[in-house]
């Protein structure tokens, strides 16, 4: 009723959903879940078409009508894919539907990667699809706190400017060192999103009406602004939604220029290759301590790079051949992210 009533106002709404494993169980009179992957993958088949029925029935009821999608990680690591998808949302908002977006858990496999992990992740990357949306996360918690919600003294942060590795640190357990599963994936989420130049809500689902609420301005749960510089969808591709297929390390003069915004990754910068790539993959930039700096489309392959890798652009012709391209990753198709992306440019 909320979304319909948000969608009714003239705001465009996407439904990021999950429950199809518990829906299906609930559906097969099941009372434990199935430890068999083929089971599993079965269970959710029955729990989709119950859910989106269910979403339908109730939808319909207000004059809308719903739409579902399911996507697995390699429909939006694959550029035409992505694309794609964006078109088919796109042309379901204009005709006035709701997308129900959901992991499409019957053929998606952690061991091949094509998972996103949770919603919390596939949300952000949802979100990275659109220009400029606002991303509104329900949770059993009413927002981020100062500390552990159950030590005297902690509060709710209304407000976030940026997700600096302090904010990040609050979901890790002080005492072990672990990351508090959900809140985690969260606070990454909220990263991603507001780099990106878009704001991001962390509200309690249970609130009453906290939908429509939070439309009308309503101070609810903890809000993340926005970097005020914007990011063409493209670049919002490349730094948070395709998987990398390699990782290079950089030595610390290259980190340095990379956090600062700096030129395009030439080889002489890079101490390590790993992973088997081709040209024109992504690949995860990352400084000697293994720390993410940045993501980018590479123009050489791996068994190239392995060869050119520490020389100046003039000895890659020596080493190959030829030195078809002066940058490994040229600053136009590369991407910088996480807390480096707080202070350089993009």
């Amino acid at each position: 009723r909320q979304l319909a009533a948000v969608a009714e106002s003239g705001k465009q709404v996407v439904l990021v959903s999950s429950g199809a494993v518990a829906s299906g169980m609930g559906k097969l009179g099941l009372t434990q879940r199935p430890s068999d992957l083929g089971q599993l993958q079965a269970v959710a088949a029955v729990g989709q078409a119950h859910l989106i029925q269910t979403y339908e029935s109730y939808f319909s009821t207000l004059g809308r009508h719903a739409a579902q999608i399911l996507l697995i990680a390699d429909d939006l690591d694959d550029r035409t894919r992505y694309l794609n998808v964006r078109n088919t949302l796109g042309a379901l908002l204009h005709m006035g539907v709701i997308p129900i977006i959901n992991e499409n858990d019957t053929v998606a496999v952690d061991e091949l990667a094509t998972t996103f992990g949770d919603n919390d992740r596939l949300a952000a990357m949802v979100a990275g699809i659109f220009s400029r949306p606002a991303l509104i996360i329900l949770s059993d918690v009413e927002g981020v706190y100062s500390s552990d919600p159950r030590e005297p003294g902690a509060r709710i942060l209304h407000t976030i400017p940026r997700v600096e590795q302090s904010i990040l640190d609050l979901a890790v357990n002080r005492a072990t060192g672990i990351s508090k599963g959900g809140m985690s994936s969260k606070l990454k989420a909220a990263q991603f999103v507001t780099q990106s130049g878009s704001p991001v809500i962390i509200a309690g689902g249970w609130i009453d009406n906290v939908l429509t609420r939070l439309v009308a301005g309503e101070e609810l749960g903890t809000v993340f602004l926005p970097s005020p510089r914007g990011m063409a969808s493209r670049k919002r591709w490349i730094g948070f939604t395709a998987q990398a297929s390699g990782t290079v390390h950089v030595d610390a003069g290259a980190a340095r220029a990379l956090r600062s915004g700096g030129p395009s990754l030439l080889a002489i910068g890079i101490v390590q290759v790993l992973g088997k790539f081709s040209k024109g993959e992504l690949l995860s930039v990352r400084d000697e301590s293994g720390e993410e700096i940045a993501r980018g489309l590479t123009n050489y392959d791996s068994d190239e790079l392995l060869r050119i890798r520490g020389l100046r652009s003039p000895a890659i012709a020596e080493i190959l051949g030829h030195c078809p391209y002066e940058e490994v990753i040229h600053r136009d198709n590369m991407t910088v992210v996480g807390t480096a992306a707080l202070h350089g440019t993009r």
